[in-house]
């Protein structure tokens, strides 16, 4: 029986994985282009500096919730149907997040986004494998141009965040993304394969909600508590906690469930996830308070502040193309997860050493390239291990958990991070000092994450 990546042509194949790439950087751009932009939008419409956070964790947390409902759907439905889909309804809700007035209207459209953002990003990764799956050689050049187009989208969000909210206005950080899903539904047709569905079966729409809702809860509960005070805050952590465990028992009972518990028996599947939860608790929390420490702290504009990220997701996007294939191929994958969380540690605490008069060449570019390095070492093996670890016929379940991974590590890292970051003075607008001090204990917690994270892959990766 001949595969998908034989019966393409070989040009078209390549075609298809820029369309691939351009869905993930266009994920990832959702995220970055906002970081600039942020001051902006709590001026015009009205956050405070503690729930200014959720602008991001509404897409993300939509995003990371529904990703195993998009890895299902995608094995149910096939997987290019429900990577346009996933265009369309993230158009519908750059709209409506660019045309909001008020903060419900705007976490209204960050939750649509992430939701069209839940249905491409797994459905990508499975177009993937189906192309190039048959050649390791070919997955892994693939996977490593998939990669770096997370890093672009993140330098691409920066800048064009910086040079959009200072000459035009912030809603068209969101407008941006409408004539690009317009292109990738057009191209979706000529250039994806189709291919019959792998599976039948029902979907757990329930599970879905569920494991939204608990993760959502538990976001909300970390973000309140210097507000709410802690009795709120440990009813909502304990409220999330059940709903969570509630997700686990029905999974596990369900004849056909959203995630089948048995998959993390693949070799190094639930490491490799364990690797990219750590990941993006780490990096998000950095990439947020350093975007407000330029702007905030060494007064920045919006655009130098976009451009004053570049090195860095320069870096990355450098790392993950011509630095990680080569050191995965020499010592495979659990040394440069070890190493990159440790580079990304070693970052973060140098981070961690800014001051309120400080500069940008002495106090951000070093580090953050160190931070840089080491996310562009771990993030390729971890990513590629935990896709290639499950049975093909269930390549969107296996994408959607590693990209659950992920965006869980973002949403509930943030969340820390802003707790601690607002007790410590974070929310004392107009005092650098303060400012510079939450913003700092922040640093440090992430790199405490990254620690961590570099000790349980040490343990838990097998050779």
């Amino acid at each position: 029986m001949t595969t998908a990546q034989e019966t393409r042509p070989n040009t078209l194949r390549w075609w298809a994985l820029g369309l691939i790439a351009l869905a993930q950087f266009m994920v990832i751009m959702d995220t970055s282009i906002i970081g600039v932009a942020l001051p902006r939008m709590r001026d015009a419409l009205g956050f405070t500096p503690s729930t200014l956070s959720w602008v991001f964790n509404a897409y993300v947390i939509a995003f990371g919730g529904l990703l195993l409902l998009g890895g299902r759907l995608s094995d149910l439905f096939g997987a290019r149907r429900l990577f346009a889909t996933g265009w369309a309804i993230l158009l519908a809700g750059s709209v409506l997040a660019g045309a909001a007035g008020n903060v419900p209207v705007e976490l209204a459209g960050r939750i649509v986004q992430g939701a069209g953002a839940a249905l491409i990003a797994p459905s990508a990764l499975t177009l993937l494998m189906m192309l190039f799956g048959s050649s390791p050689k070919e997955l892994t050049k693939a996977l490593a141009l998939y990669g770096a187009a997370a890093p672009a989208g993140g330098t691409a969000g920066v800048f064009l965040g910086g040079v959009i909210t200072e000459y035009l206005s912030w809603p068209w950080v969101f407008y941006l993304n409408v004539p690009i899903a317009v292109l990738a539904l057009f191209a979706a047709r000529a250039v994806l394969p189709g291919g019959a569905t792998g599976t039948r079966g029902t979907v757990d729409v329930f599970g879905a909600l569920t494991v939204t809702l608990g993760l959502g809860t538990l976001v909300y509960g970390i973000v309140r508590a210097p507000e709410a005070g802690w009795t709120s805050t440990w009813i909502a952590l304990a409220a999330g906690l059940v709903l969570l465990a509630g997700f686990v028992v029905r999974q596990a009972k369900a004849r056909t469930p959203l995630m089948r518990l048995s998959i993390f028996r693949a070799p190094r599947l639930g490491a490799a996830n364990l690797a990219q939860v750590f990941l993006g608790a780490a990096w998000i929390p950095m990439w947020f308070f350093l975007n407000l420490y330029l702007q905030q702290v060494l007064g920045f504009r919006a655009f130098p502040a976009g451009a004053a990220l570049l090195p860095m997701t320069a870096l990355i996007m450098l790392g993950m193309i011509a630095l990680a294939p080569r050191v995965i191929g020499r010592f495979g994958p659990k040394p440069p997860i070890v190493a990159g969380l440790l580079l990304l540690a070693a970052g973060l605490g140098w981070l961690a050493l800014v001051r309120a008069d400080g500069s940008f060449w002495a106090d951000v570019l070093p580090a953050s390239l160190v931070a840089a390095l080491g996310m562009s070492l771990a993030f390729i093996p971890s990513l590629g291990t935990a896709i290639s670890a499950a049975r093909p016929e269930e390549g969107g379940l296996a994408s959607g958990i590693v990209n659950t991974g992920y965006q869980v590590g973002s949403a509930l890292g943030l969340a820390v991070m802003t707790a601690l970051a607002a007790a410590s003075g974070a929310g004392a607008l107009g005092d650098p000092a303060a400012l510079t001090n939450g913003y700092s204990v922040a640093f440090v917690g992430s790199a405490v994450i990254a620690l961590v994270g570099a000790g349980l892959a040490a343990v838990t990766f097998r050779r």
